[in-house]
Order: structure tokens, then sequence, then C-alpha cells
């Protein structure tokens, strides 16, 4: 079995590109949403939309109410995305809240 062909699409704002899977989801779109600065910039898109998304933390404060493992349960955040958001947080003093 051959891998899917990607099919020439174009999003809402008129950017083109191509997919191969169902997935309606613009790259133009979504590298345009990427903040440039801060501890969201250093996330992968499904992490930094796990965090934005489902609990609306934006800010360093917000994540060090929640403890690695509630943070970890979200859809979307790996395990390589812990230790980022570690370090962000010791970096302003902060640590995950305790178990």
């Amino acid at each position: 079995m051959g891998a899917a062909k990607a099919t020439l699409r174009v999003c809402k704002k008129g950017h083109q590109y191509y997919k191969s899977s169902d997935c309606p989801t613009c790259p133009i779109c979504e590298k345009e949403k990427k903040p440039s600065e801060g501890f969201l910039s250093l996330l992968a898109s499904p992490a930094r939309k796990a965090l934005l998304n489902y609990l609306e933390i934006d800010t360093l404060e917000k994540l060090a109410t929640y403890t690695e493992k509630e943070i970890l349960k979200l859809h979307g955040m790996g395990k390589a995305s812990i230790p980022i958001l570690r370090k962000a947080l010791e970096e302003k003093g902060l640590t995950f809240k305790k178990e």
C-alpha cells in the first residue's frame, strides 16, 4: 500500500498548501499563530494548543498551579514538553504544583 497522494488545498485566508491527510488545518496559518517569545514559543503546536485550549494557560504563574501529571494528561502534550516547561518555570523561580 502506497502513501496517500497530497492534494492542493486553499484555506479561508487564501493560503495554498498540500496535504495528504483529512486534517483541515492550514500549516501556514498555524505558523503565523506561533508566538515569537515566551515559554509557549518553545513548544510544539499540539502542546501549545493543549495548554491554551484546555486549561487557558498563557502564563507561567497559571502553569505552576498544575502538577506535571495533570499537564501530561492533556491531549497533545508529550513527555518531551515537560523538561521545557520545567526549565521555563525554574527560570522564573516557579515549579509545578506538588502531587
